[in-house]
């Protein structure tokens, strides 16, 4: 629970959001100045990777990235993001922190939030929510990002959407295209499920603290394509050998899976001329239907 002094600060700041009524700019300025004093309320945390986003207009920007559904928020610290998703009526919101004191700060501004209070890579999210489809967005820790897209992953099948702030160059990475430095193991596989767009660019001084570097919004919507037309974990394998070597071509990267494979030498001349001209590329050339292509090549190789 929090104490006198903060929550008679979050009574009164309560107090003036439902009761002021100003034109438009005007209660944006109030309310800057509210979110900007509560701020001093719940700590960042290092370890966490917190930086409170302070700016409303690209709080709400992000907000509305889901449209409607029931929806998880990841990372909720003061709720600048979670009061525009609970002022959606078609979203049925659930939201998971790690943090205690934002947790005991989110249950003293927004009672009305359904609030789960753990870590959300722990979490079994078929538990969280039995049935039916849910989406997934936030302000997510620049420590965890690519965790959390990895464990977006494993539940494809159950996120539609997935959308939300990230650091700038984790956004270039999932969002690029093959030929691009940034193309590498994100890339391939979540564009292997979900059609990326990068939405816009956030400055540092929108956020408490102002972190070193730039961050961006991007929005993961799921393709057509329900399962890949290949064995998926060894695609998954390929993508990742490959890309541990970006650098060199993929018969020196892949050097130790076609070992481990034992591939069978008596090939067919189409395959072998196909395989060969992958083997001679790097990993960032290959788009990921190239890349299903060259895991069938390979599956067939195996020694059965």
């Amino acid at each position: 629970m929090l104490n006198s002094k903060k929550s008679s600060t979050f009574a009164g700041a309560k107090g003036l959001r439902k009761q002021c009524k100003l034109p438009i700019n005007e209660n944006y300025k109030l309310l800057w100045t509210i979110i900007t004093l509560l701020m001093q309320q719940v700590h960042a945390k290092k370890f966490l990777g917190q930086h409170f986003l302070t700016d409303l207009n690209v709080a709400q920007k992000i907000a509305e990235t889901v449209i409607s559904g029931r929806t998880i928020e990841i990372g909720s610290g003061m709720g600048v993001l979670t009061q525009y998703l609970l002022k959606n009526p078609n979203i049925q919101l659930t939201a998971i922190e790690i943090d205690r004191e934002s947790v005991a700060y989110l249950k003293e501004w927004y009672p009305e939030l359904d609030l789960v209070e753990g870590d959300f890579l722990k979490l079994d999210l078929d538990k969280l929510i039995p049935e039916g489809e849910f989406n997934v967005i936030g302000n997510y820790p620049y420590n965890i990002s690519s965790q959390i897209f990895f464990k977006v992953l494993e539940y494809k099948d159950r996120i539609p959407v997935c959308s939300g702030m990230i650091q700038k160059e984790v956004a270039e990475r999932i969002a690029s295209k093959p030929g691009k430095k940034a193309y590498g193991i994100l890339s391939v596989l979540l564009q292997a499920y979900y059609d990326i767009e990068y939405l816009f660019t956030v400055d540092e001084h929108m956020f408490n603290p102002p972190p070193k570097v730039k961050s961006a919004v991007i929005r993961m919507t799921r393709n057509k394509r329900r399962r890949l037309e290949c064995d998926e974990a060894l695609f998954k394998t390929v993508v990742k050998t490959a890309f541990n070597q970006r650098r060199k071509q993929m018969r020196n990267s892949l050097r130790s899976l076609v070992e481990s494979l034992k591939l069978n030498v008596e090939r067919s001349s189409e395959e072998e001329i196909r395989l060969a001209y992958f083997l001679t590329r790097r990993p960032e050339q290959l788009s990921v239907e190239e890349f299903i292509e060259l895991t069938n090549l390979l599956n067939s190789k195996m020694v059965k």
